[in-house]
């Protein structure tokens, strides 16, 4: 199964994703981090990347879905994967749903899209206080979810550091581009039927307690629409 993970930026995406990456084991393909190695390349497109990034802009969709791609088509991802930060535009979306439609596609109809729900108030509040380890990209709240050292990762030992696209207001624009480009796939993931609303606000167990949940019911219910497939090519196989 293929679980798309969206939401404002600061609401746990990335959190939520590598937790859950770990109980189902799927890899966790976070955009974020893919773009940000694309950004530290001193090239023609790492320089692009940086210039938006920076800004606290989005990364073009053509140059976004082109590495997301690439990813997919890794062999870890052949029984699908938990998407982080992906898809943030109605026409990534779109992009997203053409891959996974093609013969050698990720996916043939089992996705789910999970919107981690949070207030712009909470949000900005909690990317204050975010730092991400260099090594291994876990996240740390000095409230939420603080390392046991200061200044260090409990999983590596490498230093934390602080993204320089959230100084505050580089996350205030962060979030504006978020109400303009992604609330509307938003939309587009609940008009197909397949997305779930996640309270992000919750603490970091409860939030992760209810995404299983929403996985455990949409794997069921594709289950059930299987097994009713089945049975009406039965019935119509007996009735010739």
């Amino acid at each position: 199964m293929n679980i798309i993970v969206v939401g404002p930026p600061g609401a746990g995406k990335g959190t939520q994703s590598a937790r859950v990456a770990r109980i189902l084991g799927l890899p966790h393909v976070a955009a974020g981090d893919l773009l940000r190695a694309v950004r530290a390349q001193d090239t023609p497109l790492g320089y692009t990347a940086r210039q938006y990034m920076d800004a606290g802009q989005l990364v073009p969709d053509d140059l976004t879905i082109r590495i997301i791609e690439q990813r997919l088509a890794q062999p870890d991802a052949k029984d699908g994967v938990i998407l982080d930060g992906f898809p943030r535009t109605v026409s990534q979306a779109r992009a997203l749903d053409a891959s996974f439609a093609r013969p050698n596609g990720a996916s043939k109809g089992d996705e789910i899209g999970l919107y981690l729900k949070a207030s712009r108030e909470v949000v900005l509040e909690r990317m204050k206080g975010r730092w991400i380890c260099q090594q291994c990209g876990r996240v740390y709240h000095i409230l939420h979810v603080a390392p046991t050292e200061a200044g260090q990762c409990d999983v590596c030992g490498a230093p934390l550091f602080q993204r320089s696209d959230e100084a505050p207001e580089i996350q205030a624009r962060r979030y504006e581009v978020y109400e303009q480009d992604t609330l509307p796939m938003v939309d587009y993931y609940r008009q197909r039927g397949i997305l779930v609303e996640i309270n992000g606000e919750q603490d970091v167990e409860n939030v992760t307690r209810d995404i299983l949940a929403a996985i455990d019911a949409r794997k069921a219910a594709l289950i059930a629409l299987e097994l009713r497939v089945m049975a009406k090519r039965l019935q119509t196989a007996a009735d010739q």
